[in-house]
């Protein structure tokens, strides 16, 4: 395998760099970066890759993996992406999801139930799909968007993925701390909002393989929690069984509780391929989509159900019960504390602490991606190692949860929910292209990551995502905006949400005859 220096001048391993100098770096002829490269040179960038290097903390970025150091093989492969979602999706906030279905969309307990299964059946396909593609070609998912946006393209997309990195961490650390909080009210907020970055960050900090073994077992004692919780509540025999409305109204609720669910389930597509990088490529694609798939089905299917089944207790006697007042005092975690504290006692409270923490694994995915996703916003970003922008994500988000725990939790939250969307013009996209374009795996050129001559211009996706914007728009159902589509898919005043369903559309339809004139004028 030839290799050559990218920086194109001499004695760049053995010149001593400024901060802002150029990191000097070897690759193949493949476009894969040697890991022993990374410490090369007396600049800051080589010192803290060679500190990095004594506490065996991962040194890759998005560089591409040559096919020699992708040690995460065998059945233990398929084992780490299944528990990696397993653990990431088995914790509270997907059990918070299933809660809204009464709470916010007032479906039946039936209803409810098939809205998750069918809507997560269909949400979890793209997450599974892009996993496969990191086996194939050892690159990071927003380093493959590249191929679908283009080097200036896939920028925007960078933005919106840090955006839901940082913003769906401080939400997930502020339902965190309040469980926490439940337990005890000596216990502020700031404070749990910490304990959980602060256990997040020394996970991502090392990297992939300590993130692969955290979320190998984590799942173990909030599964045994879960269980308690299913059992407690079963035997107290306050399930209701809501009856199925009618009309427009349960149109309305199906559509929009759908969206939540969907854009829950899908959130992980950009991230996906970050954690199959280091297995081989030979490894079976159709393995990695099936346990990527179980991984993901399992949880969701199982909190969500949860979280729908116990809501329904809120309804007995008019709402006058101890799961409607701890709902209305501190939401989930008082909902769960209605369960799990007038049976068990104190061992009810070292539960909810257990599943406050469970927060950990649904953060790691988001910290980890969020600085990989960074490097990929310029040249410049990529010569940060890895784990700084770890770092400096952690530190962002704390600064944003600690005042959003109680001043605008709620704005953050709406915020959140809107830019969800953007994940389904994203697949409409790359899918497209994918398969309409490039015509399956082997349209690609891996070793063209980098090269942004060789990549499409990104005119065609960045147009056609505009357009995925403007069905969102019409077709979106939030709080503060109803588009018009969506006021006539449900009873008002908030209608029936389809944004994603259009955005999806939009895009699609759209990138199908952009890109063909993209092509022909471009050829590439």
């Amino acid at each position: 395998m030839d290799y050559y220096d990218v920086e194109k001048h001499s004695g760049a391993l053995d010149s001593p760099l400024s901060p802002l100098e150029k990191r000097p770096t070897i690759i193949d002829d493949s476009g894969a970066v040697a890991g022993e490269t990374f410490e090369y040179g007396n600049g800051y960038y080589a010192r803290l890759q060679r500190l990095a290097g004594r506490f065996n903390i991962e040194q890759r970025g998005i560089e591409r993996v040559p096919e020699s150091e992708r040690t995460d093989n065998g059945f233990r492969a398929l084992l780490n992406v299944s528990t990696m979602w397993l653990s990431a999706n088995l914790v509270v906030s997907s059990f918070a999801i299933g809660v809204l279905a009464k709470s916010l969309f007032y479906l039946g307990f039936v209803d409810a139930v098939l809205v998750v299964l069918f809507f997560n059946l269909l949400s979890i396909l793209p997450v599974c799909f892009f996993s496969t593609f990191g086996p194939r070609f050892g690159l990071r998912q927003m380093v493959l968007s590249r191929f679908w946006f283009g080097w200036w393209g896939v920028k925007l997309i960078c933005v919106f993925n840090v955006l839901a990195c940082i913003g769906w961490s401080a939400v997930n650390s502020i339902v965190g701390a309040q469980l926490i909080n439940a337990v005890n009210n000596d216990v502020p907020g700031f404070a749990g909002i910490i304990i959980i970055a602060v256990c997040t960050f020394i996970v991502c900090l090392f990297g992939y393989k300590v993130v692969h073994a955290y979320e190998f077992w984590s799942w173990i004692p909030t599964l045994i929690i879960f269980l308690i919780v299913l059992g407690e509540f079963a035997h107290s025999g306050a399930f209701v069984n809501l009856p199925m409305s009618v009309g427009t109204s349960e149109l309305g609720g199906v559509l929009s509780f759908g969206a939540t669910v969907f854009g829950f389930g899908t959130g992980w597509t950009s991230y996906a391929a970050d954690y199959t990088v280091y297995q081989p490529a030979t490894q079976s694609r159709r393995k990695v989509f099936l346990w990527t798939w179980l991984g993901l089905i399992i949880p969701l299917l199982f909190c969500e159900m949860l979280g729908v089944a116990i809501m329904t207790a809120t309804d007995i006697n008019n709402g006058d019960n101890i799961y409607q007042a701890g709902y209305d005092q501190s939401a989930v975690g008082g909902l769960l504390a209605a369960v799990l504290f007038p049976p068990l006692g104190n061992f009810g409270k070292f539960c909810l602490v257990i599943l406050a923490l469970s927060i950990v694994a649904n953060n790691c995915p988001n910290i980890y991606s969020v600085a990989l996703t960074v490097q990929v916003l310029g040249r410049w970003t990529q010569q940060v190692p890895r784990f700084v922008w770890t770092f400096v994500g952690t530190c962002v988000y704390i600064a944003i949860a600690i005042p959003g725990y109680s001043h605008f939790e709620e704005v953050l939250q709406n915020f959140m929910n809107f830019i969800g969307y953007w994940l389904a013009i994203y697949e409409g996209i790359s899918l497209t292209e994918h398969f309409v374009f490039k015509r399956g795996f082997s349209g690609y050129v891996p070793g063209h990551y980098d090269q942004p001559s060789k990549l499409p211009p990104g005119i065609a996706a960045i147009a056609a995502f505009c357009c995925g914007v403007a069905g969102m728009v019409v077709g979106m159902s939030q709080v503060w905006w109803v588009g018009p589509i969506a006021q006539h898919a449900g009873a008002p005043p908030y209608g029936g949400d389809v944004g994603f369903e259009l955005g999806f559309a939009f895009a699609t339809v759209s990138y199908l005859g952009l890109r063909t004139v993209e092509l022909r004028y471009f050829g590439r």
